[in-house]
């Protein structure tokens, strides 16, 4: 996992979607948009939604169907318009903007890749990589020059002028992302991306996603539904209920400090080892060099496969010694974790 940044790059303003009569108006104060909502008309797909993502970060929102994450998911990329609130994109608020500059913005500030993939079936996948290049008027030396990086990066270059409807499922969604990658934008939002995939493929994908943001350092925005998923690859998760948020917090924090029962659910049936740090529980080292070590952001059972010889020296990100782990400290570490989510 990537060390969270302080710079902030995404942040949401107490943000309320209404639909229902008159659901496109705006709200013009908050009392109106609560008024409106209590009123019984209107449904509240999002009530009062705060946070900030910081640059760099790759920022999980989940939830159950109907909880409200795919909705703040468009509400930050301004696909729909908030009732009331703002969203602020490197301190620009992009609810004041006119319909051209967020025009502006989508081209050069933000990638986006759906469930569904939606490539066109008549174009390559270079042409399908190079559509968004082309739609905002870059020169075709730009496009050729960017869609091979993007291809490059996402392991395509082999299958340029391959059509959508000869790649596989896992392949096709490489397109996707490659195609968001391809014009070169900050923020990333990825809406259940690989939900339609098969439980292998999705853990490739995952695996490419986390490979690809050790290098780029994107800010990415991921909406999914499956815990295992959001601990696998957030720094950060936001747990939604009926358009609100329940928490927010690291992995560990989630599984060890549950905010309430809803909350609770997710995390019940969670290997703790794939959740947890080396550096949380590591104890002082007894020796000043180890036969094996694992860097700190390292996962429990990441460690756990190389105890047999003994303790596990656990490293900082520079490769300095800060401690180390053994099998009873993993065994306390879950089991601890385990009472407190009770």
């Amino acid at each position: 996992m990537t060390q969270i940044p302080r710079k902030i790059r995404l942040a949401c303003r107490d943000i309320w979607k209404l639909y229902g009569p008159r659901g496109d108006r705006p709200a013009a104060s908050l009392d109106e948009v609560r008024a409106r909502a209590a009123g019984g008309r209107s449904f509240a797909a999002l009530s009062g939604v705060s946070l900030e993502i910081a640059e760099g970060e790759i920022f999980v929102v989940m939830g159950l169907s109907g909880s409200g994450k795919s909705t703040l998911l468009r509400a930050m990329a301004q696909l729909i318009r908030p009732t009331f609130g703002t969203v602020e994109l490197d301190g620009r608020d992009l609810t004041a903007m006119s319909a051209r500059d967020l025009r502006r913005v989508r081209h050069y500030d933000m990638g986006m890749v759906f469930q569904h993939f939606g490539l066109l079936p008549h174009l390559s996948v270079a042409g399908n990589i190079a559509l968004p290049l082309k739609v905002r008027g870059d020169s075709a030396a730009a496009r050729d020059q960017a869609v091979a990086q993007a291809m490059e990066l996402t392991g395509l270059s082999a299958m340029a002028e391959r059509l959508p409807g000869q790649l596989s499922g896992g392949q096709q969604q490489r397109v996707g992302l490659a195609r968001a990658l391809a014009a070169g934008p900050g923020l990333l939002f990825l809406d259940e991306p690989f939900s339609a995939l098969d439980p292998l493929i999705r853990r490739e994908l995952q695996d490419e996603l986390m490979r690809l943001q050790a290098s780029l350092h994107k800010t990415m925005i991921f909406v999914t539904h499956d815990f295992s998923e959001a601990v696998r690859i957030g720094d950060r998760i936001a747990i939604m209920k009926d358009g609100r948020l329940c928490q927010v917090g690291t992995p560990e924090e989630i599984v060890s400090q549950p905010a309430d029962d809803y909350v609770r659910s997710f995390v019940a049936g969670v290997d703790l080892t794939r959740v947890i740090r080396c550096a949380s529980v590591a104890r002082p080292a007894s020796r000043t060099d180890y036969a094996l070590t694992v860097r700190g952001d390292s996962r429990l059972h990441e460690a756990a496969g190389l105890m047999a010889a003994g303790p596990v020296g656990v490293l900082d990100g520079e490769g300095r010694l800060i401690g180390e782990v053994d099998a009873a400290a993993v065994l306390a570490a879950v089991s601890g974790n385990r009472a407190g989510a009770a």
